[in-house]
């Protein structure tokens, strides 16, 4: 028996498809959506062999501000309610500001924060309607600080998604649970390119664990896995920045 039905973008690979698979395992069903549906639906057969649960798949670009509302809506339709939404969806590209790669670091911020907006006024539109909802933004620990060259924007935008959980949390919405989720160092498809002796990189599944255990738990800020990165967020936030630049 299914234990509720959780949306999550940018699920064709890397954490999102990790998290779907981890989810399906708990006895969720689930409502998936991504840009590249050929391994969109690999993903959805093969979850579907292994735990029974109902999975149902649909094209998005959540750069595309009215698909979203309408993917969202049609999964709303099909399942009759929505639990949770993961506002997964990112982007990794970016650049040093002026150095010419203004259309990587415009990229990056279209899909990372315009399109979490999008998600998150699609998601609150259910969630208000059913008067009830747990909202998740994927974050990053980059966000605890500016970053500098390549991570400027990447960092800028991870901000903004934490600042509009803030919000929602402040507004007290009936029924609603928001969730901010802060990764640390956890293998993806996103930062295939680093080195695999990266310090304190680990593997997808056990990053993802970290994950769905504080969206579980309804942790309103998690930082994952907890160590060591509760201790090096609250270094971050509280050492001066030419400190912090020496840790980036």
């Amino acid at each position: 028996m299914s234990t509720g039905t959780v949306l999550i973008t940018g699920a064709s690979a890397g954490l999102g498809a990790e998290m779907a698979r981890q989810f399906a395992a708990l006895g969720y069903d689930l409502a998936l959506c991504a840009r590249r549906t050929d391994r969109l639906d690999t993903l959805a057969e093969e979850i579907r062999t292994a735990t029974g649960q109902r999975v149902e798949t649909a094209a998005l670009d959540v750069t595309d501000a009215e698909a979203v509302p309408a993917v969202f809506g049609r999964f709303a339709a099909s399942f009759g309610t929505i639990d949770r939404v993961v506002v997964n969806a990112g982007l990794g590209k970016g650049a040093p500001l002026g150095t010419g790669r203004a259309d990587a670091n415009r990229e990056t911020a279209m899909t990372n924060f315009v399109g979490a907006l999008a998600q998150t006024e699609a998601a609150l539109e259910i969630f208000r309607r059913q008067q009830r909802g747990h909202l998740v933004l994927i974050s990053s620990m980059s966000a605890l600080r500016g970053m500098r060259k390549s991570m400027t924007v990447y960092a800028a935008t991870k901000a903004g998604v934490a600042s509009i959980a803030e919000g929602l949390r402040s507004e007290r919405i009936r029924g609603l649970d928001v969730s901010v989720i802060y990764p640390g160092y956890i293998r993806s498809e996103m930062n295939e390119h680093v080195s695999q002796k990266t310090r304190f990189m680990v593997d997808t599944p056990t990053g993802v664990r970290s994950m769905v255990a504080g969206i579980e738990a309804r942790r309103a800020k998690a930082y994952v896995p907890a160590w060591p990165w509760v201790p090096i967020g609250f270094a971050m936030r509280a050492l001066p920045l030419s400190v912090v630049r020496k840790l980036t």
